[in-house]
Order: structure tokens, then sequence, then C-alpha cells
């Protein structure tokens, strides 16, 4: 068969009506036969015809059960199916197309009527696929220039702050970490479906502190720990950063990278107990985004040095953060957390020497 060529599936019980059809349309498509319904879903499944002709009046599985089957194992979303049987009341028609078939040609019928409307839909169909690539060659590039905005945006903090940097970009590794852990878990797959979710926390991961870019560099730099004004300015960059954000993509806000983004900034300093800021919710209140990122930029601040403190070791940041499970952090995330923190040793060595 020439691959070049449309495929087109006849189901129909009846070998004179198939051989009429492939007599009239062999030289212009591909055609596949099946002689009932339970054999043309399975072809339908193999072959994944460009369009079909169904018959109605067939043994043991009719053309209505066996579109409403094709139906609901979704393998007729993009297809053009056509009814061809002899059943001519309006019911019957009526009913052919209230299941989602585009057309209902009565036998017996006119062989160039039936040529043209299988032409007509496969043009249709044509147009309709190249519409699909074209909206999602679109969505591909809004993503990108998404991606790139955001990128950008979250290295604002970067320039201010050379620790902050590395921070961010150990915490952004930390984030993708747990989100592949947690996909599959059932009380976080809403939140993290698939892998392209993983993706926007990572890529989101990186704008959590942006609203450190409006703290005085004395409070930020201040080599010593911050007194109780400062500490309550300081506590303020997560609602500056979320201001700063929700500006700069108010035409984006429905876009789910978007809202990640806003929900991490907000809210990576609330606690589990609801004893954080800037709003005190707590429990499963908190974004998903927000609950990893707690644990992300906690264990990472304990084992970097800061102007006020040195580094801690490994296990005692580990230990740590076992100690705030159920109170500051998510005790599913604390868990995920505890199945990949023998690996961070060597990642943070890595970090160091630039290999990542």
């Amino acid at each position: 068969m020439d691959s070049s060529l449309a495929k087109i599936l006849v189901i129909d019980d009846t070998k004179t009506n198939i051989e009429v059809l492939e007599g009239i349309l062999c030289s212009e498509y591909d055609m596949y036969v099946a002689l009932n319904g339970k054999k043309g879903i399975l072809l339908t499944e193999k072959v994944k015809p460009d369009l079909i002709l169904l018959d109605v009046m067939m043994p043991e599985m009719d053309g209505y059960e066996t579109l409403r089957q094709m139906k609901a194992k979704g393998l007729v979303e993009d297809t053009p199916v056509i009814f061809l049987t002899a059943k001519a009341d309006a019911k019957s028609e009526q009913t052919g197309l209230d299941l989602g078939a585009v057309d209902y040609i009565v036998k017996p019928f006119n062989p160039d009527l039936v040529r043209l409307r299988i032409k007509n839909q496969l043009e249709f169909k044509h147009q309709r696929d190249h519409l699909h690539e074209l909206v999602d060659e679109k969505t591909r590039d809004l993503r990108k220039t998404l991606k790139v905005m955001l990128t950008s945006l979250g290295a604002l903090a970067e320039y201010r702050d050379t620790d902050t940097g590395e921070h961010i970009k150990r915490t952004q590794v930390l984030v993708q970490m747990l989100a592949e852990k947690l996909m599959n878990h059932p009380d976080y797959s809403g939140a993290i479906p698939n892998r392209s979710y993983v993706d926007y926390y990572a890529t989101a991961a990186p704008l959590h502190d942006i609203g450190k870019v409006g703290i005085p560099d004395e409070i930020l730099h201040k080599p010593a720990r911050l007194s109780d004004e400062e500490r309550a300015f300081m506590s303020k960059h997560p609602q500056m950063g979320y201001d700063v954000l929700v500006n700069a993509t108010r035409e984006l806000a429905d876009h789910p990278l978007v809202k990640i983004a806003a929900e991490i900034i907000l809210n990576h300093h609330e606690r589990w107990d609801g004893k954080g800021y800037p709003n005190g919710i707590s429990g499963a209140e908190i974004p998903v985004g927000a609950r990893l990122m707690a644990v992300a930029d906690v264990y990472d601040a304990l084992v970097s040095r800061r102007p006020y403190k040195e580094p801690l070791p490994h296990g005692t940041a580990v230990a740590e953060i076992a100690s705030a499970n159920g109170t500051q952090f998510d005790p599913g995330v604390v868990k995920a957390f505890m199945e990949i923190e023998s690996s961070l040793p060597e990642l943070y060595e890595k970090f160091k020497d630039g290999s990542i």
C-alpha cells in the first residue's frame, strides 16, 4: 500500500457492499476491511485510519454500539466516521449523528456522491490537523518565551548577591528531585500530574526569593543576625516578590507555570503548623510547590555558609529537617526528602567543582 494515501476503514458484514466500496475507492485510498464491529475496533487501534465507513445493521454489535465503544476508548477523537446503511428513517439518522458521526449515507448510494463526501471530510480533517499543529507550535513557543522571561526575572536576585545566585541553582535542583519523587504519589498527583509539571516546578523555583530585590543592602548583606525590626522587614519579601511577578505576568496569569511560580514566591515561608508567614496558612492550604520549596530552601541554608554562620554537616542538616517533620514541613515532602538525601553530598560537590 502507498503510505502517502489516506487510510479508509470499511466496517460492514456484507461482502457485496465492501466490494462496491473498494471498487470506487481503492485507486485513491488505502483500504482496510472489517466484517464486524469487534474486528473494526481492533483494526482501528492498529491502523489508525483517516476515515471510517461504518454500517449500522451488523450481527452481535451494531454500528451504533461499535462507535460508542470506539469513542469510549478514545479511538476516533480526530477521525471522521460516516454511517453507510440501509436504515433510511430520520430517527436512525439522528441517532447516528448524535453519536458523533460526521455524515449519514443511505444505501443504495450514488458512488460519485460517496466519493465526494469522503473527499470533503478528509479535506476538513487535514485542515483541522494542520490547525492543531499550528496551535501546538504556538503553545511551545509561548512556553519557551515564558520560561526565558521567568528565568531572567529570577536572575535579578542573583545579581544582588552571588551567594543567593548559587542558592537559587541548588534549590532548583532539589525542588526538581522532590517533584519527580512525588509525581506518582496519590496525595500529590493532582498537583504534579506529569513530567511537564515537574519542569514547571523546577522553572519556578529560582523565583522564590525574587522579592529580596526590594530588601536594602544593609539588611540583605548584614554580616550578623538580623534585629527583630530587620527580620520583620525581611519577612516582607514573599509579598514583594509575588507583587513583582503578578505585575510582570498579568496577561499570562492563567498559565500553570505562572500560577506555580506565584504560589512558591508567596508561600515558601509558610509552615505546616500555621506559624509561618506572610499569611499563616497551614497544612494542605499551602500549595505543593511552596511545600517543596520550603524543604529545599531550609536544607540548602543549613549546609551553606552565610555571613552570620558556618555551614552544618549534611547529617546534621538532615536531622534538622527530620525534627521539623509535621511542624514546619509537610510530612510527605519530608519523606521524599529522606529518600533522596543520601545523594545530596555528591550533588553539592558537583556544584562546587562547577560541573552543574
